[in-house]
């Protein structure tokens, strides 16, 4: 069995994160997308087809040509016209006859989930969601069989959401290559399964176990709490100090040390060759990648922190994702509630876009260095290598 894996978009929804690495690269639980996607495939499939475009060598770099026994093997996409653009970019390494599966790299899918997919010789995953008209909605009949795909219906007549996970052979190639290009200039997988419908039955399978889309920043925090929950015991290979306090479970990674008058209240995850405290406050639902240093006084409360980031003392960070290699200077505050508890909005592109939360940080791109008691208001967004003046209040994204 092999899996074709679609790895080669902007992501511009993403950014800061994404302008430094592609969206597969980013981590939940200091576990990179597309690891863990390749994870749960393993004893399923034996090759992985990933379709790379944007940085594409840093996918390269990361995967390599064998990840724990898959066989990797990599298509380029130069242009990114479509996701169904992007399998027949991989066609060449399909055989005719031969049943495969495709990925999106950049959502998170479980083992459980994909084997139940392959129950079936045609399927489709999907979820039920509270928002369909946001989605492309997969209608069934009694049977599980599909009848209609709709994108973004303003009536939809289903809340199957599809996860573009799905269970395919030659004939959606066959399809996509006779698929007309959308206004968007693009080929587009969900054409084409309209077109197969029509001659085979192609069954929707829904989620029994997890579906995590990561489409903006938020989903971050979104998709780390949900795996830190799931932790059923602590793994702990580095120190712990005996005059630390740990309510919850924890991973502490090699290397990594927790001082003198740490409270860890809650599920928490921490990379290799770091070192926390003395004297910090971690919250629940906080992963804190390789190689950092949280210091004195510091309290970080369900938010991610990337690789080689410094938050030295006297610091809150809240609800917030800092990027890699970041050093935030002492009295750096994030915002992560509105006076009125509104649902926090964060600017996307040219729209402000609602997150859903009504408790939301600051995202901050890598290599971002604050300057000491910089103060940042709810769902800003500072780019990568951007800084802060002591004192600085940032009310608006920062970008340069």
């Amino acid at each position: 069995m092999k899996a074709i894996i679609l790895c080669a978009g902007k992501s511009t929804r993403m950014h800061p994160l994404t302008l430094t690495r592609p969206k597969p690269l980013l981590k939940i639980m200091n576990k990179t997308i597309l690891s863990h996607n390749l994870e749960q495939m393993k004893g399923i499939i034996s090759e992985a087809i990933i379709v790379v475009g944007y940085k594409k060598e840093m996918i390269i770099d990361a995967i390599g040509k064998n990840f724990r026994g898959i066989k990797i093997t990599y298509a380029f996409q130069k242009e990114q016209l479509g996701t169904g653009h992007a399998v027949l970019c991989a066609k060449k390494h399909i055989k005719k006859g031969e049943k495969f599966l495709i990925v999106p790299g950049d959502d998170l899918f479980s083992k459980k989930d994909i084997q139940n997919t392959l129950k079936h010789n045609l399927c489709v995953l999907a979820k039920e969601v509270d928002d369909p008209e946001k989605w492309g909605i997969i209608v069934t009949d009694k049977k599980g069989f599909i009848t209609d795909i709709e994108e973004k219906p303003e009536k939809p007549k289903s809340k199957l959401a599809s996860t573009g996970l799905i269970v395919m052979d030659y004939k959606i190639i066959n399809l996509l290559e006779k698929q007309r290009s959308t206004k968007r200039g693009e080929i587009e997988i969900p054409g084409a399964l309209k077109d197969l419908i029509k001659t085979e039955k192609v069954y929707c399978q829904k989620v029994e176990d997890y579906w995590l889309p990561i489409g903006y920043p938020w989903h971050i925090l979104e998709a780390n709490e949900y795996f830190l929950s799931r932790i059923k015991k602590s793994e702990i290979k580095g120190k712990l100090s005996k005059a630390a306090c740990v309510e919850g479970k924890i991973i502490l990674g090699k290397g990594s040390e927790i001082l003198a008058g740490v409270h860890i209240e809650g599920n928490v995850a921490i990379g290799e060759n770091t070192k926390i405290g003395p004297n910090c406050y971690i919250r629940g639902s906080t992963t804190i990648g390789n190689n950092c240093r949280v210091g004195q006084a510091v309290e970080l409360k369900n938010s991610v922190i990337g690789d080689n980031s410094k938050i030295p003392h006297l610091s809150y960070i809240g609800d917030s994702v800092i990027g890699n290699g970041c050093n935030l200077g002492a009295g750096t505050i994030t915002a992560n509630l509105r006076h009125n508890h509104g649902i926090i909005k964060t600017q996307v592109k040219d729209d402000l876009i609602e997150t859903g939360r009504k408790k939301f940080g600051a995202v901050l791109g890598d290599n971002v260095h604050t300057g000491i008691n910089t103060s940042i208001y709810p769902g800003r967004k500072l780019w990568p290598n951007t800084t802060t003046r002591p004192g600085e209040v940032v009310d608006k994204d920062k970008l340069e």
